[in-house]
């Protein structure tokens, strides 16, 4: 008999070139009296984004700017408010987020607060969320981080970095549509293909492995490396990055993610980027993996930026070594249950100052 908690993955999924056509397959049917929240990157608000021709009248569209940094819960909680004073008369239906990870995290992140009281920063954590989110599906545009996949809704808040994890905040449907991530950047492509990459790598090493997440973290590592080194599709880095999300649902992330939450908390580095910065000194940790991701970075040309911490005071680097020992889950799944006494604050702020 095992320990491993009971987990969720998403019910609802439409694969394949073209699927995003049929989204209303997978809306709930909806009155004059509710309305559906397109929660949209704005790289789109000048393009025909995916899936416009489903906007009807009296729909919202909310922009979020996912290149100008990773979302924080007074962003999320704003949007809540402005769509609550936009339709005081009626009730949402559903959700749709359509972009990357933090596109995606953005519309996880507001089904939970439109359905529970309070900010958003309120629910940071494991299990906070008292009620289900609003319905949501999730259309990603760039794959690699596995939202679209996780129970995880990663936000900023005033002093920390962490997620919304619950099951309320998966998503109940899916479009996998690999003709949505074409003509993504090479390095934005790279950067969150790592993400993918690395977490498996995490999980596929850590105490909270289990035959199940193996299987899809083993599958992804393969898929990625097809893409990175041999010059792979679209559709297997797709399929790599649900997969990866799949295997960390019932494992975990570790030592990477818990220490590039400091980078980004602390330098505003965007996550991928903030993976492949800290993967790339971890060779203690995940030897064999790290050499493969070098071969990666090699083929690929990526260029990675390094001191990134050299100007920073120790009050700086104090704050990022106590966002790592916030990260217990990862931590724990990486080292064990004893694992304060493995990695230490010195460890963490040496391995900070080789970035």
């Amino acid at each position: 008999m095992n320990n491993f908690r009971v987990f969720k993955q998403v019910p609802r999924i439409i694969y394949g070139s073209g699927s995003i056509s049929r989204i209303k397959e997978l809306l709930p049917k909806k009155d004059a009296s509710n309305y559906n929240i397109y929660i949209i990157d704005d790289i789109f608000r000048n393009t025909c984004f995916p899936g416009k021709d489903n906007i009807s009248d009296g729909d919202i569209i909310e922009w979020f700017p996912a290149s100008l940094g990773e979302p924080k819960t007074s962003q999320v909680d704003s949007i809540r408010d402005n769509i609550r004073q936009r339709q005081i008369n009626s009730e949402p239906n559903a959700i749709i987020g359509i972009g990357g990870g933090s596109t995606l995290d953005v519309a996880k992140a507001l089904s939970v607060i439109l359905c529970n009281e309070g900010s958003s920063s309120k629910y940071q954590g494991w299990d906070l969320v008292p009620n289900p989110g609003l319905y949501k599906i999730g259309i990603p545009t760039i794959s690699g981080s596995g939202a679209e996949a996780s129970r995880t809704a990663v936000l900023f808040g005033k002093d920390k970095k962490f997620g919304i994890n619950s099951d309320s905040s998966m998503f109940d449907a899916l479009i996998l549509d690999c003709d949505l991530i074409e003509g993504v950047p090479l390095q934005q492509r790279f950067h969150s293909g790592m993400d993918c990459y690395i977490h498996c790598v995490e999980s596929i090493t850590g105490t909270f492995i289990n035959e199940l997440a193996r299987a899809n973290a083993s599958k992804a590592l393969e898929l990625c490396e097809r893409v990175f080194l041999c010059n792979g599709s679209n559709d297997q880095l797709m399929t790599a990055s649900y997969m990866g999300g799949v295997s960390i649902v019932n494992s975990e992330v570790g030592i990477c993610h818990a220490l590039s939450y400091g980078l980004s908390l602390e330098l505003g580095i965007r996550h991928g980027l903030a993976n492949c910065i800290v993967f790339n000194v971890l060779d203690d940790f995940y030897g064999p993996y790290v050499d493969r991701y070098r071969q990666m970075l090699e083929k690929n040309m990526i260029r990675l930026p390094h001191d990134v911490c050299k100007t920073l005071d120790s009050m700086a680097m104090s704050r990022m070594v106590k966002m790592t020992l916030r990260m217990e889950r990862p931590l724990a799944n990486a080292l064990g249950i004893n694992w304060r006494e493995r990695l230490t604050e010195d460890m963490i702020r040496d391995l900070y100052i080789q970035m």
